[in-house]
């Protein structure tokens, strides 16, 4: 009998053990990290968020998911905690609790994707369908209850943090005031909408000591009496090229549009359509890189917060200085000076032109991507082909700013030194963030 119960429980105890052991987490997979951003991206693109918002969603949200693999390995990867503007330490699990750390991390990013987006519980279904994953893929109740726990205590911890970057005050921050004064941004057709985030040069950069710290010079100043005044050249280069556009050219402008929102106005009828803002594409840019090198799970969270972090950052000073000199739109010259039925060949966003606003955070993501991935990786960009238009390939993410920066000019929206300046303006940005972040830690 007693031998009879000893193989019975040596029977139990070698299932019990086996049945650990043989659990793989099904959430420690890159790709369900990709999908997990894009559907962020697409909640993003859904619900008309415009670009620096979208940007700050992005950046809080790959925080908490990185914040929860740091946990897992702070000897490779390093707590943010202390590198970013006022993030103290995220408590640490309980020890001897068993985690699954990528399903955490999934967890984090999609808690405060719900609560940075709209409408609430956007991400709910979605964080359903993950957590049955990982019990259809027979995770312990106990790890499964940890995971949660601790993803809970991440994300709580980053919110908390979040509300204190000053956009709670920008909401009811005093709105643009237009005014008569030549040379200075107006509403442009065909929404005439009233300007854009105003205050969001006030807004706490993460890695950035104020969001003036990278200054690009003046522009040239507003001119169209005198024809040989820089100013006036830069209006007539405008005018040329938008008139002239190549398909290429056109191809260029489209496949960098990124506008979240575009009115279009057929005869009597209007309506609207949806692209995702530069900052989702370059999000998606992302996923494609990591996914070409094959890099695992807390490489491509690495990456993706990495790059939101510098993104969010290139919007703060882009944003500053757009209000700073309040520079009038190339259309609104043109079409008062030299030719009223002159049109652009993309819409003019509702904002002040100096600097470009794609070049700068371009540029940015650029100079973070190279250093995660190297230079001269050449990839396939097909994030706009959900939006019929062709995939376009590229010799490096540096090759890929600087069109995203010219393809301003292509549209008719911005003029050329904007571009040039808002580029350089963005590696700056790029490179002060990898500067001053350490987040891979280097293992002799």
């Amino acid at each position: 009998m007693n031998r009879i119960l000893f193989w019975v429980s040596g029977a139990i105890l070698l299932f019990c053990s086996c049945k650990k052991a043989d659990y793989q987490s099904i959430t420690d997979n890159p790709e369900l990290y990709r999908v997990t951003e894009k559907k962020l991206n697409d909640i993003i693109l859904e619900n008309n968020f415009p670009p620096v918002i979208a940007s700050r969603n992005y950046a809080y949200a790959n925080i908490a998911a990185y914040e929860v693999i740091s946990a897992q390995d702070p000897k490779k990867f390093r707590s943010l905690a202390g590198q970013i503007k006022h993030l103290t330490a995220v408590p640490k699990p309980a020890r001897g609790v068993e985690i699954d750390y990528p399903f955490a991390s999934l967890l984090a990013f999609c808690y405060v994707g719900n609560a940075v987006t709209f409408p609430e519980g956007s991400m709910d279904e979605y964080v359903g369908s993950l957590k049955q994953k990982a019990i259809d893929a027979g995770m312990p109740s106990a790890i499964f209850e940890h995971s949660v726990n601790y993803s809970n205590v991440v994300a709580k911890h980053i919110m908390k943090w979040s509300k204190t970057d000053h956009y709670p005050q920008t909401r009811s921050a005093s709105k643009y005031t237009v005014t008569k004064k030549e040379g200075r941004w107006i509403p442009t057709p065909p929404m005439y909408s009233q300007a854009l985030e105003p205050h969001w040069g006030e807004i706490r950069p993460l890695i950035l000591d104020s969001a003036s710290q990278v200054a690009p010079p003046p522009p040239p100043l507003f001119d169209v009496k005198d024809i040989n005044s820089q100013f006036y050249k830069d209006v007539l280069e405008v005018k040329s090229i938008g008139t002239n556009l190549t398909e290429e050219q056109k191809h260029i402008a489209d496949f960098w549009d990124d506008n979240a929102f575009k009115l279009n106005v057929v005869g009597h009828a209007t309506f609207g359509t949806k692209k995702f803002s530069p900052g989702g594409h370059w999000m998606n840019i992302v996923g494609i890189a990591s996914a070409a090198c094959k890099a695992d799970f807390s490489s491509t969270v690495c990456a993706y917060t990495e790059t939101s972090i510098a993104m969010f950052d290139a919007f703060i000073n882009c944003w500053y200085f757009k209000y700073k000199y309040n520079l009038v739109r190339p259309e609104t010259v043109i079409t008062k000076y030299l030719d009223p039925d002159w049109k652009t060949y993309i819409q003019t966003p509702s904002f002040p032109e100096y600097v470009s606003g794609h070049a700068v955070i371009s540029a940015a993501a650029a100079e973070v991507l190279t250093r995660q991935f190297g230079d001269n990786f050449a990839y396939r960009d097909t994030s706009e082909s959900e939006f019929g238009l062709a995939p376009r390939n590229f010799r490096s993410f540096r090759e890929a700013a600087r069109e995203a920066g010219i393809s301003r000019v292509y549209g008719g929206i911005h003029f050329k030194n904007s571009c040039i300046v808002g580029t350089q303006e963005g590696q700056q940005v790029g490179q002060l963030v990898l500067k001053k972040l350490q987040m891979k830690i280097k293992r002799n």
